[in-house]
């Protein structure tokens, strides 16, 4: 396939180190060449297409860590019945799997036009096996979107499933379930371990699986070859997931010194953590437009959760546990396609540089995805997904909020967007 070289702008790799004044040579959909420098019109290659990013830099795509692409708010495309605990008329309008696929290839599409190139499930928002169906799809090309692990839907321990199937518990139970979704196609399967304030009051705290279960549930995931995500509030559920190796990590919003300790000895392992900001900070101070007063926040326990998170985040990037953005996209009032929004809160709120936001968003979701040695960093060797953006974004991490700022978004070499201004026509049959 035909050469692509990115030059004239800065190259921000992906590893959290200052931009540079580079160039990214693509090839048979695989970053060839990382080189400072530009080279002169004696070294061109007259085959290759040449992409002038003067003024621009050239980046890895973003990995979003904590996808729901079956919710059904993205932009453009709000959706006022899915808005816990106020309302939650969506579920009780008939709604087939063929048209929650239709509405999860749309948002697919959304957030690929929004710079994300790779999206780590937190779970599908019904019993099903949807997000598997869009995964595949994504995967042959027959839709665009970013690549994806699908994960199954959260298993609460209520004694009902949301679809209203009496839920089992135990042990066994668990381990039956993860079977489940395993031969189902699932990649990822997520489990509720704690209960939350927005669902009932003083949720957070309620630690809703046992040792036992947890451990069952690690069993029986290593044995089928797949991966355990978790909602965990409370320290003990997020005890219960550093102990019992799952991967992802929600919220942690209340861990001790304990859980900070299990969740730095696993640093280096295969432990990540994702705060979800996004939706937190919405609610405090977005959802007034959706019956999210400054009251209704507090009942929900947002303000604590967020006042909590500012000061547990910065302590857990202190001790190197690896720490992600994604902001449970998918609510009307935090919708699918503002994730890169995540970005921004992790330096206001968390205290990050923008070059280690972005680097959390790239070289540390490439090793979420278990793909570190391929995805989300500009090196030889790696996949060539990569955005072209107007500007720095090491100096104004909010340039990637605004899509017309994304004057290219590659995947695997291929152009998926590519701005009039950057003057390819020929891109739209994809290059290197």
């Amino acid at each position: 396939m035909r050469r692509t070289v990115f030059t004239g702008g800065l190259v921000f790799d992906g590893t959290g180190t200052e931009p540079f004044p580079g160039e990214v040579v693509v090839e048979d959909g695989r970053i060839a060449q990382v080189t400072p420098g530009w080279s002169d019109d004696t070294d061109r290659d007259e085959t290759a297409l040449r992409v002038d990013c003067t003024g621009r830099t050239v980046m890895p795509g973003l990995i979003e860590a904590h996808s729901h692409l079956t919710f059904p708010s993205a932009v453009g495309h709000l959706e006022p019945g899915f808005n816990p605990p106020l309302d939650v008329s969506f579920f009780h309008r008939p709604f087939s799997a063929p048209a929650h696929l239709e509405m999860a290839e749309r948002n697919a599409r959304i957030l690929l036009d929004a710079g994300f190139t790779t999206a780590y499930s937190a779970g599908s928002l019904t019993p099903g096996a949807v997000e598997v169906r869009l995964r595949d799809r994504i995967r042959s090309g027959a839709v665009p979107g970013p690549r994806l692990r699908a994960a199954s839907f959260e298993r609460d321990s209520s004694p009902f499933r949301s679809d209203g199937i009496p839920l089992a518990l135990g042990p066994q139970s668990v381990q039956a379930f993860v079977a489940e979704q395993a031969s189902l196609g699932f990649d990822n399967v997520k489990f509720l371990l704690s209960n939350d304030d927005v669902f009932t009051p003083g949720g957070s705290q309620q630690t809703q699986y046992s040792e036992e279960e947890a451990q069952a549930a690690s069993r029986q995931a290593r044995e089928d070859g797949v991966w355990l995500n978790c909602h965990a509030q409370s320290a003990e559920a997020v005890k219960l997931a550093a102990r019992n190796g799952f991967r992802a990590v929600y919220h942690c919003t209340y861990a001790d010194e304990e859980a900070l300790d299990l969740l730095e000895a696993r640093k280096d392992d295969d432990l990540f953590v994702a705060p979800a900001v996004g939706i937190v900070y919405a609610n405090v101070h977005e959802g007034e437009e959706f019956g999210i007063t400054a009251e209704v926040a507090e009942s929900m326990g947002q303000p604590q959760c967020l006042e909590t998170m500012a000061e547990l985040y910065p302590e857990m990037r202190r001790r190197g546990i690896p720490v992600l953005p994604g902001g449970d996209y998918g609510f009307p009032n935090n919708p699918i396609g503002r994730n890169a929004r995540d970005l921004d809160l992790f330096v206001r709120v968390f205290g990050y540089t923008p070059a280690a936001a972005l680097s959390a968003a790239t070289m540390l979701g490439g090793r979420l995805m278990g793909m570190g040695d391929e995805l989300g960093l500009l090196a030889p060797g790696y996949l060539a997904d990569l955005l072209v953006v107007r500007g720095n974004p090491v100096e104004d991490v909010t340039l990637l909020e605004d899509r017309a700022n994304l004057l290219a978004i590659v995947q695997e070499g291929r152009f998926h967007k590519a701005d009039a201004v950057l003057g390819l026509a020929e891109a739209g049959a994809g290059t290197g």
